[in-house]
């Protein structure tokens, strides 16, 4: 694999200590992105508005933060 293909097809990896709150937030943020993606494409698709997508990534963005403070 050369250098760019590492750059454009990265594996990211989990990087913060195995505290389970920390688990718990890296879980929930990737589900945040696949949602966000999901919406993103739908919105590109034209099954969703450019104000919906809005709205539910918005409601996304609250509850991830919502569960960023409940778990310290």
């Amino acid at each position: 694999m050369s250098h760019s293909d590492k750059f454009l097809y990265a594996q990211p990896s989990f990087r913060a200590s195995n505290h389970p709150k920390r688990v718990m937030f890296d879980a929930n943020l990737q589900e945040f992105a696949q949602r966000v993606s999901y919406i993103a494409g739908l919105e590109s698709g034209g099954k969703m508005s450019a104000e919906e997508s809005y709205q539910a990534i918005q409601s996304l963005w609250k509850e991830l933060a919502t569960t960023r403070n409940q778990l310290g």
